[in-house]
């Protein structure tokens, strides 16, 4: 399939598109990205000479695209991937973020690290095996997260003979799956759906139609990702949270040379010279004096973009505060109202480590640019994946459980719920020992 050129500015109005892939173990994640980037022509010469090479190392007649992404040394010898691989590319119509998270269950963790991020969750299924254990429990993780676009990527066809018949069973049984999903039983919109038939390794309805399954009829996987909105304008939509990272005083000959300054990145909604603003926690207000990133000025600034900002008054701000717009902040109700703040969360939590928690632990609990001491008050309840359905808790949580938990922190946190941001309404716990992260929580 011939795909027309389009203007640099129409690619430049759709955005950036942040996507996962994800799965069960040999569904094919490795292989499909690597035909991305190999039919998007965003392989150089020396990395397809060098892919040649590997793979007549391992005795194939033909480049293995899997070792695009499977860059680690283990990850090869193994033919597994173990870590998250990020890869970056552009189709004449879009920019797009691929992150490749492991289908092994031990290293469930690594895909909750890539789903905290993505617009759009790519879920491989063999066609040979249909759904399984970890092709749900990535769905409903993918599903907690906020996720709002699945594309249910039905792989190998070519093994089944390109049956419709079997790749319509698997598209139905998921979808009555995901029904089942308690996020959507809690009210929250439902990600939208998309199944697509492909076969990563010809690449058959990938990038181009190909000839093996001239009965579907719908568009290709490559079509999907470049029509799929972006979050970034979901945060533009909801109102400003500027976590403030460093305090810093700007060079002389760039805006605001002199003056205290505040450096961060806006998580949601847009800030301009002159807006009032309220600092949480303190409930000061002032007004934006000057905005830049880097040297360069600012009128405004948006969702995504890390800034630096001064005041039109001198107030005492330090890391872990939040700049709020005055406005938005008068009229909320949420824990980021000025002077306000909680100590008590219910969350649920994805736990990430090899050992279960000790009754009394102290954690250290980082949200936005925070840290503050937690503990786990008590284990409310674990979610069965496979049934989709909140069962009684253990006493404590194993590695990759999903469970639902209350938490007590010694200082307030400008926290939402996690339906309403994604950024506030998420945090990780950390052992204070060895600053291994154990769990990875969203707020209720």
């Amino acid at each position: 399939m011939r795909r027309d050129p389009l203007p640099g500015s129409a690619a430049d109005d759709l955005g950036v598109l942040r996507f996962m892939t994800c799965g069960s173990v040999d569904d094919g994640k490795s292989t499909l990205i690597g035909r991305l980037l190999h039919d998007s022509q965003a392989l150089l010469a020396d990395t397809l000479d060098a892919l040649a090479r590997v793979s007549r190392q391992r005795g194939l007649a033909a480049p293995d695209l899997a070792l695009l992404t499977d860059g680690l040394l283990a990850e090869r010898e193994q033919g597994i991937t173990i870590d998250v691989a990020y890869r970056y590319f552009a189709t004449p119509r879009r920019k797009f973020i691929i992150a490749d998270s492991p289908g092994h269950e031990q290293y469930t963790r690594n895909m909750v690290t890539a789903a905290s991020t993505a617009d759009v969750a790519v879920l491989l299924v063999d066609a040979r095996r249909g759904l399984q254990p970890q092709t749900r429990r990535h769905a409903a993780i993918a599903t907690l997260l906020g996720v709002r676009e699945l594309v249910l990527a039905v792989n190998k066809m070519d093994l089944v003979g390109g049956s419709r018949q079997v790749f319509e069973a698997i598209v139905a049984e998921f979808r009555d799956w995901l029904a089942r999903h308690p996020a959507q039983a809690a009210g929250r919109q439902p990600p939208a759906v998309h199944a697509v038939p492909l076969c990563a390794l010809h690449g058959d309805m990938v990038a181009v139609r190909g000839d093996a399954l001239p009965w579907y009829e719908g568009p290709t996987l490559l079509e999907v990702l470049e029509a799929a909105p972006a979050g970034h304008d979901e945060a533009l939509a909801q109102p400003l949270r500027l976590p403030v990272q460093w305090v810093c005083r700007p060079a002389p000959g760039t805006a605001g040379a002199g003056a205290r300054a505040y450096a961060g990145r806006v998580e949601s909604g847009r800030l301009a010279v002159g807006d009032e603003v309220v600092l949480w926690p303190s409930g000061q207000r002032s007004h934006v004096a000057t905005l830049a990133i880097g040297a360069t000025p600012l009128a405004q600034a948006r969702a995504g973009q890390s800034v630096t900002l001064t005041l039109a008054d001198e107030r005492d701000v330090s890391r872990g505060d939040v700049v709020l717009a005055a406005a938005s902040a008068d009229a909320s109700e949420d824990t980021a109202a000025p002077g306000g703040g909680t100590r008590e969360l219910m969350a649920t939590l994805c736990w990430l480590a090899q050992e279960p928690p000790a009754a009394g632990r102290s954690w250290v609990l980082r949200h936005l640019t925070r840290e503050t001491a937690a503990r786990i008050e008590a284990f409310d309840a674990r979610l069965d994946v496979d049934e989709l359905a909140w069962a009684p808790a253990p006493s404590a949580p194993s590695l990759n459980d999903l469970i639902r938990a209350r938490l007590r922190t010694r200082e307030p946190l400008c926290a939402a719920p996690y339906a309403r941001s994604r950024a506030a309404g998420s945090f990780i716990l950390v052992d204070p020992a060895t600053r291994a992260t154990v769990a990875a929580g969203l707020v209720e």
